[in-house]
C-alpha cells in the first residue's frame, strides 16, 4: 500500500504521476475489495494502457491483502490518512467519512467531469443519496440496479425427475423438499441430496424468509413497511413465523444441517456438485456454476422459483434498486478528483460499452464463430478493470446475450422474468448507515444472527425470539427506529 496517498498535483498534470507503461497519464488509485480471481494489473497491462490512451488517466487498482477483513482494512487506511483517489466504501465507512468531513461533495464536479455518470443515474437515486447526508449534498455515486439481482433458484431437472410441478404454496414447497430428500433426484444412488441450503449466520437463504413477507438482503434483515410504519424486519411477527418455519425444515433435515457452518465456498461447491435442490442467488452470475453442474449432470437445468404463497403473508423478493454507495472521493484527494471522475465517466460512457463488457481481444475475450466470448478468469491472468454499476433491463438482456452460450440464454432470461414478477423495492432502499451510529451490534445484525441460529438448531425455544425483540429495542433499537422513520419521511417528501 506504500504511496497510496500520492496524487497528481493538479487535474490533468502528469508530473509525479507517470506510470511505466503510460507516459504522460495522470495516476488514479482505485480501491475495491472482493476483486475476484486474477492478478493485479500493472501499468504495462494492455487493459490499463487502453484506458489511459482514451482518458489520459492511468487506472491503478488497489485492494485488500489476502486474508484481511475489507472493512477493517479500509478503516485502517482512513485512520492513517493513506487513502486512494477514489474508493468503493464498505460496511458504512461512507458515513464515517461524511460525518468527519472526509468525503468530497460531488454536486458540481459530476456534471463537469463525469457527465455520463450524471445523466445515466436516475434523479430518484440522486435524491436518495442527498437524503443520506446531513447537508443534503452528494457525497457518493450510487449503485443503480433496475432489475432484481437475486432470486430463489431451483433444479428444474430434479422436479421433472420426481414428477412434480413448481410448488405454489408453502405446503407444496415442503412436500417437494421431502421428495428431494428421499427420492434421489440427482440419480447417484446415495441419500446425499440437500433439499435446500444456506450459509453461516443464516445468510443466502432469503427465499425461506421471503415467503413470510420478510425483507432480507443476503441474510440481513432490512427495513420495510410493517403495520403501516417502516420497521426493522428482524423484529417483526413475520420474522418470528419465518424462523419457526425454518426450524421445522432443519428438524426434518429439509434444510442442510450444515447451513450454519457453511462458508461461502463450501456452500457454492455443494450447489455446483449437484447436491442442492433449492437455493437463493444471482441469476446473472450462474454461468460458471451451471457449467460445473453440467460436468456431472448433463441434463441439469436451473429455473427461478416463483415464491410459494403462505396464507396470511405477502411473499416478495427484496429489491434494492438504488442508493447503495458505490464510489466516493476523499477530501484529501480533491486535487486529483477531476481525473478520478474522468476515469469513472469512461466506464459509464455508452460509446465504451463494448469494451466495458468484453475488454480486449486475447486478454479478456476471444472471437469464436464471429462472436466475442469471455475468457474465464484465472489466477494467472490480470483482473479486468471496471467501475460501472448501473444495470437496466436492456443492459441485463445484452449482458446475457453477449456473455452466455445460445443454449443458456433463454434459461437465464426466464429467471429474471420470474424474479421480476415477485420483486418489490423495499421502503428502506438507500437507508444511510448513519442511522446505526453508536449501535454497532445492531448495524452488524449480531443479535439477530445469534437468536436465529440458536432457535433454528434447537439450542433455544421459539419463545426466545420475544426476549430478543425486547433486548434489541432496549439495546438501541428504539433510537435507531426513530432515526429511520425520520429519514423515511424526508425521502417521501
Amino acid at each position: 500500500m506504500a504511496g497510496c496517498s500520492s496524487s497528481t498535483p493538479n487535474a490533468g498534470s502528469s508530473e509525479g504521476a507517470k506510470g511505466e507503461g503510460n507516459s504522460g497519464a495522470a495516476k488514479v488509485k482505485v480501491f475495491k475489495s472482493h476483486t475476484g480471481i486474477g492478478t493485479m494489473p500493472t501499468p504495462d497491462d494492455p487493459h490499463v494502457k487502453y484506458v489511459a490512451e482514451k482518458t489520459g488517466v492511468q487506472y491503478e487498482l488497489i485492494t485488500t491483502p489476502p486474508g484481511s477483513e475489507p472493512s477493517e482494512y479500509l478503516n485502517l487506511m482512513i485512520a492513517s490518512d493513506d487513502l486512494p483517489d477514489i474508493l468503493r466504501p464498505i460496511g458504512g465507512v461512507e458515513q464515517t467519512l461524511i460525518q468527519q468531513g472526509g468525503a468530497l461533495p460531488l454536486d458540481e464536479l459530476l456534471p463537469e467531469y463525469a457527465p455520463n455518470v450524471w445523466k445515466s443515474i436516475p434523479q430518484e437515486a440522486w435524491d436518495i443519496v442527498r437524503s443520506a447526508s446531513p447537508d443534503g449534498k452528494i457525497y457518493y455515486v450510487p449503485k443503480v440496479f433496475l432489475v432484481p439481482e437475486r432470486a430463489p433458484l431451483i433444479r428444474k431437472d430434479w422436479l421433472d425427475k420426481v414428477g412434480l410441478e413448481m410448488p405454489k404454496t408453502g405446503d407444496e414447497y415442503v412436500e417437494m423438499l421431502k421428495v428431494f430428500r428421499d427420492k434421489d433426484p440427482n440419480g447417484n444412488g446415495k441419500a446425499d441430496e440437500l433439499p435446500t441450503s444456506g450459509r453461516e449466520f443464516g445468510r443466502w437463504m432469503d427465499h425461506l424468509f421471503a415467503m413470510y413477507g420478510v425483507a432480507m438482503w443476503e441474510g440481513y434483515p432490512e427495513w420495510d413497511i410493517y403495520d403501516g410504519k417502516i420497521q426493522y424486519a428482524g423484529t417483526t411477527d413475520n420474522m418470528r413465523d419465518a424462523i419457526k418455519f425454518i426450524r421445522m425444515l432443519y428438524e426434518e433435515k429439509l434444510l442442510d444441517n450444515e447451513t450454519f457452518l457453511n462458508k461461502g465456498e463450501v456452500w457454492q461447491a455443494k450447489i455446483n456438485n449437484n447436491l442442492v435442490g433449492s437455493w437463493y442467488h444471482l441469476p446473472a452470475s450462474i454461468r460458471d456454476r451451471y457449467n460445473a453442474m453440467l460436468t456431472q449432470a448433463p441434463d441439469a437445468y436451473v429455473a427461478a422459483m416463483p415464491l410459494p404463497k403462505v396464507e396470511g403473508y405477502e411473499a416478495f423478493v427484496t429489491q434494492k434498486s438504488m442508493g447503495e454507495p458505490e464510489w466516493m472521493i476523499p477530501t484529501t484527494k480533491q486535487e486529483n478528483a477531476p481525473n478520478a471522475l474522468k476515469l469513472l465517466d469512461f466506464f459509464y460512457n455508452s460509446e465504451n460499452e463494448e469494451f466495458v463488457r468484453f475488454g480486449l481481444e486475447g486478454e479478456q475475450h476471444e472471437v469464436k464463430d464471429g462472436r466475442k466470448v469471455i475468457i474465464p478468469h484465472a489466477d494467472n491472468k490480470p483482473l479486468a478493470l471496471g467501475m460501472k454499476n448501473l444495470t437496466t433491463v436492456d443492459d441485463m438482456n445484452k449482458r446475457i446475450e453477449e456473455t452466455y452460450p445460445d443454449d443458456q440464454q433463454q434459461m437465464v432470461k426466464d429467471m429474471f422474468i420470474v424474479s421480476t414478477a415477485d420483486a418489490r423495492q423495499i421502503a428502506g432502499d438507500g437507508l444511510p448507515a448513519s442511522v446505526y451510529e453508536g449501535y454497532p451490534d445492531l448495524q452488524s445484525h449480531k443479535l439477530f444472527q445469534e437468536v436465529l441460529t440458536k432457535i433454528v438448531i434447537g439450542d433455544l425455544p421459539l419463545e426466545a425470539y420475544d426476549d430478543y425483540v425486547k433486548k434489541w429495542n432496549s439495546a438501541g433499537g428504539e433510537v435507531v427506529t426513530q432515526r429511520v422513520q425520520e429519514w423515511y419521511e424526508k425521502v417521501k417528501k
